[in-house]
């Protein structure tokens, strides 16, 4: 069969079983999640084998430690993985909420019932966690789901999607609501981004050249986030040994993702008395600084920052520093270099702070928190199917309701329009 073919065969299965997912109800949907988390921990043993497969090949082509990191499949990231699926069981379900009911003068009343989308597409790169978040997420919110990971993933992603879908089997639902694309043929992505009879939406989850790639050879709605160039801004007003202990967390606790920072701003009349004490810190982490002429007064061993260096998601330890003259030159910093993605403040001024919250025009913006808590999980969403950076339909970190859509529904008692 060819590839088209057999993306075409495989969206129309989705496409089938996401009627009847969409109908199920919330109880069988919870329990179906809490099945499959126990599933994960059970066969524990066996996805850190299929995942060293990758590991292995990683490795040996010359991958980037931060991205072998982000493929790493631990007993404690799979004890996490099946935690998630347990907290989006715990969570309400958005299907079937009936919203803004309002009477008019003829006496019918109109309201907005939330619905599933129907199937899902998710093309993403290494985390082999999210074939297990988007699945539950999708699942709950009553759709259907295809997930096509990178190929340095591809064992993983193949165990994991086996022992959702044989949970699936044995409640009697068809497997086709989950399916995980395990051919290597590059086509698989093209083909399946034609298939906008098949498909509802299409959510990419990888490094900006994965996203502009599928954005723009799609004729399926796409939720993009190109990347997460995040910025702390350690205001006059800030407490250095919290701001310290932010930024460290916030570079240093996971490279490798998209909610590290990537800039550090600072206030100039806290800088002499916080750079070299947060420099000291982050060189203990291996920490790389780049930074401004003003910042390179203050450390002698900073390497010079480019233009270059503004724009950049490092997903590494590098950081990027520059110090600013106030609030207004760091919020025009961010605005100029941000990405819509998390920007954080650390201040003790409220009114200051209010006006970050207020002017600062990305998804998530912070006061007095590391960046790291970008995350649905983190966030109170359970497992997140992505963040998303442009404003339609969803802004921010997606978790259930972000995978629904909403429709009127009209109660007459036997009006006509005159």
């Amino acid at each position: 069969m060819t590839i088209d073919k057999e993306m075409l065969v495989l969206a129309t299965a989705a496409r089938e079983a996401s009627r009847q997912v969409a109908n199920l109800s919330s109880g069988i949907k919870n329990e179906l999640l809490i099945q499959m988390a126990t599933a994960l921990e059970q066969n524990s043993t066996k996805l850190q084998s299929e995942n060293e497969k990758d590991l292995d090949s990683a490795r040996k082509s010359g991958m980037a430690a931060a991205m072998v990191d982000r493929l790493a499949l631990t007993p404690e990231r799979i004890t996490a993985m099946a935690d998630g699926l347990r907290e989006v069981a715990s969570l309400p379900d958005p299907v079937g909420e009936v919203t803004g009911m309002w009477l008019r003068p003829n006496g019918i009343k109109v309201g907005r019932q939330r619905i599933p989308l129907g199937v899902i597409g998710i093309v993403y790169e290494s985390r082999p966690n999210v074939t297990a978040d988007a699945a539950g997420l999708c699942l709950k919110s009553g759709n259907a789901v295809i997930l096509r990971g990178g190929s340095e993933a591809i064992h993983s992603n193949r165990a994991i999607g086996e022992i959702l879908q044989q949970v699936l089997q044995a409640q009697g639902l068809p497997t086709a609501a989950l399916q995980v694309i395990t051919t290597s043929d590059r086509n698989a992505v093209t083909e399946l981004l034609k298939l906008e009879d098949q498909i509802d939406l299409i959510i990419p989850r990888g490094g900006e050249g994965l996203i502009r790639f599928v954005s723009e050879n799609s004729r399926i709605p796409v939720i993009k986030h190109y990347k997460g160039v995040c910025h702390t801004y350690v205001d006059a007003a800030a407490d250095c040994k919290m701001a310290e202990e932010i930024c460290l967390n916030a570079k240093v606790q996971r490279p490798g993702v998209c909610n590290a920072m990537e800039t550090l701003l600072v206030h100039r009349d806290i800088a002499a008395e916080f750079l070299p004490q947060i420099n000291t810190a982050m060189a203990k982490a291996g920490v790389e600084l780049r930074g401004c002429e003003a910042a390179q007064k203050l450390i002698a061993d900073i390497v010079p920052a480019t233009e270059e260096d503004w724009h950049a998601e490092y997903l590494d330890l590098i950081l990027a520093v520059r110090i600013v003259d106030n609030y207004e030159q760091a919020r025009d910093h961010i605005d100029t270099y941000g990405s819509l993605h998390t920007e954080v403040i650390v201040t003790n001024d409220y009114q200051l702070s209010q006006r970050f919250l207020s002017e600062i025009n990305s998804s998530v913006v912070m006061v007095n928190a590391s960046s790291r808590f970008s995350d649905g999980n983190q966030l109170g969403l359970g497992a997140e199917i992505g963040i998303s950076t442009t404003k339609l339909h969803s802004f921010g970190p997606m978790g259930l309701e972000d995978l629904t859509t909403r429709k009127f529904v009209v109660l007459g008692s036997g009006q006509i329009r005159k």
